[in-house]
């Protein structure tokens, strides 16, 4: 296998409802195992996701959790996800449907270096960046 990097993300307890959110944005083979899969059935955290796995059609690889009890969730803005490529129809679609109940931060349009680029946090506040390339010509 070769290396692969990916974001992985934390929660607040709404993992599950996020990674099923993006599954329906991106497609592909999601995996949620919880805390009470793992042997902490008795916790106050055994439906939580301990590990939640979104493997999509185009490549792309997301993970994820919720925070458990024992430690302080922080949110932060020192992560967004970035998808680049040159499909320009599906990337405009992935960057629409993730600002629907979300919001835009850059509109997805052409950019000073030539290709088109946008910022959207989504409805649980994680930051996405779309770039797409150009035919270099």
């Amino acid at each position: 296998m070769t290396s692969r990097l990916n974001p992985y993300i934390s929660y607040n307890g709404d993992a599950r409802a996020a990674f099923e959110f993006y599954q329906s944005v991106f497609g592909g083979e999601l995996v949620v195992n919880t805390f009470g899969e793992f042997g902490a059935s008795d916790s106050g955290d055994a439906d939580k996701v301990m590990h939640a796995m979104l493997e999509t059609p185009q490549g792309y690889t997301l993970m994820g959790s919720d925070t458990p009890g024992y430690l302080e969730f922080t949110p932060g803005n020192t992560m967004s996800v970035s998808l680049s490529g040159d499909d320009s129809a599906e990337l405009h679609g992935f960057f629409d449907r993730l600002a629907e109940a979300g919001s835009v931060t850059t509109p997805l349009e052409k950019q000073a270096w030539g290709d088109e680029f946008g910022m959207v946090t989504d409805q649980f506040g994680i930051a996405w960046m779309v770039n797409i390339s150009q035919p270099q010509g």
